[in-house]
């Protein structure tokens, strides 16, 4: 075989294609890509031209193993066919009414239904607009202005929440007080005016801040798997939960990655603490533009009562919600059974690899999803320990298995889904061994 038909060559894989393709593109669209977060890829952002379970595949005609999974929606594999079936039916029957259809009740009964904290949700289109929704509806219930959020934790790209999601460790302050850091330039610098920003996995600097009774709503990933994977500390969110309780403050789980992906009630099932309120995207609709803000009934119906408004073109839109109950049927417990199994013999696999080869590093988080960083001994407890992780033996490392036909995101992430099997596993850990080797005699570890 060759390396245009074989995830897995002894020869090393090209992008010149793709290279071109993203320059040439750059005549319409800033960089060739339409999000920031696909820019500065190594060697070249890519161009994809269909995807099959576990597969991309690329316009240099490279089968890759694929571990972005579209950033992490794609917990069914790429093209599932229980989903494109569904689709294919909605798209019949019709594309956008401006009114409600059955498929949205639907899709709405099952969040209900395999969220813990889902008394009552609403649909939108992106994690970050239902994340504003989420801190609206904790100000009109409060009475309050300020929100707490944590440093490395992701709530989307909005002016007023951007702030410390990768802070320069210089420009970050102390641990114990933190400095709001812009995430963008032409952010307006009021936007963090009532934004207190704390290092998570902290309950006694929390406890401190919430006492003083100013707090709208603590905003948090109940698994830390932006920046990285990192678990709460044993009691950790118990403890959050018991304190915002206390103060009156509303606590709201960020699931837009570890929703539908940890297991199907998300990481508030996983860990059995249950949020006032919950957002989430990616998998919910294994692709689809889709997310959801959950929670407590007296809460969603300050959108109805309450005088807080929500609104948008698309929420619902019914091809998407067709997506999402074709995804969300798919999610039984025998899934995420079958996705740990081969999750942690990836993970198992790479430490071995790793240790053999003398490459200090971690490896840690959940069999769903889980993060590697270099340079670490042990596993992270926030964003600063993350912080300290060598990145540029990472992307070296990531662009020496892109060559063998290995696609993984460049910030230490790595999503499963399904469909990468027994077989996928062992041909991901064959790549692993030979960037390893590779990044060794490049002298880049």
């Amino acid at each position: 075989m060759t390396a245009s038909s074989n995830a897995i060559t002894s020869d090393l894989l090209s992008f010149t294609r793709s290279a071109e393709a993203i320059r040439h593109n750059s005549q319409w669209m800033a960089g060739g890509v339409n999000s920031n977060f696909r820019l500065n890829i190594s060697p070249t952002p890519l161009v994809i031209e269909r995807g099959e379970g576990p597969f991309l595949y690329d316009v240099d005609g490279n089968r890759l193993i694929d571990y972005y999974l579209g950033m992490g929606p794609m917990i069914l594999g790429h093209n599932p066919a229980a989903l494109t079936q569904a689709v294919k039916r909605q798209i019949d029957d019709g594309i956008l009414f401006g009114a409600q259809s059955a498929v949205e009740a639907e899709a709405a009964r099952l969040v209900c239904q395999m969220v813990p904290s889902a008394e009552r949700m609403r649909f939108g289109g992106s994690g970050s607009e239902v994340d504003q929704a989420a801190l609206r509806l904790a100000r009109a219930a409060t009475g309050r202005r300020n929100i707490i959020k944590f440093e490395g934790h992701y709530h989307g790209w909005f002016d007023n929440v951007l702030w410390s999601t990768a802070p320069a460790p210089d420009a970050a302050g102390p641990r114990e007080a933190p400095k709001a850091v812009a995430g963008s330039k032409g952010q307006l610098a009021d936007t963090a005016d009532t934004l207190v920003v704390l290092p998570w996995n902290d309950p006694e600097l929390l406890e401190t801040r919430l006492a003083q009774g100013d707090i709208a709503a603590v905003i948090m990933e109940a698994a830390m798997c932006n920046a990285g994977a990192v678990h709460p500390l044993p009691g950790y969110l118990e403890g959050v939960r018991e304190a915002c309780t206390r103060h009156g403050t509303i606590l709201i789980f960020d699931e837009v990655i570890t929703g539908f992906r940890l297991a199907p009630g998300g990481a508030q099932e996983l860990f059995g603490v249950t949020p006032d309120l919950s957002t989430f995207g990616k998998a919910i609709a294994n692709g689809f533009p889709v997310a959801a803000i959950a929670g407590r009934a007296d809460l969603l119906d300050m959108f109805v009562s309450g005088g807080v408004v929500h609104g948008g073109t698309y929420n619902a839109q019914p091809i998407a919600m067709a997506a999402t109950v074709a995804t969300l049927q798919s999610l039984k417990p025998s899934l995420y059974e079958e996705i740990a199994v081969n999750g942690t013999r990836l993970m198992d696999g790479m430490r071995e690899i790793f240790a053999r080869h003398g490459v200090k590093a971690v490896v840690e988080g959940f069999p769903q999803v889980f993060h590697v960083a270099f340079g670490l001994e042990q596993p992270a407890r926030d964003y600063r320990d993350l912080a300290r992780m060598n990145r540029q033996a990472y992307v070296a490392f990531t662009t020496a298995l892109l060559h063998r036909g290995v696609r993984a995101l460049e910030r230490g992430a790595w999503f499963m889904s399904i469909a990468h099997d027994d077989a996928v596993v062992a041909s991901t850990l064959e790549a692993v061994e030979g960037a390893v080797k590779q990044i060794r005699a490049d002298g880049a570890i």
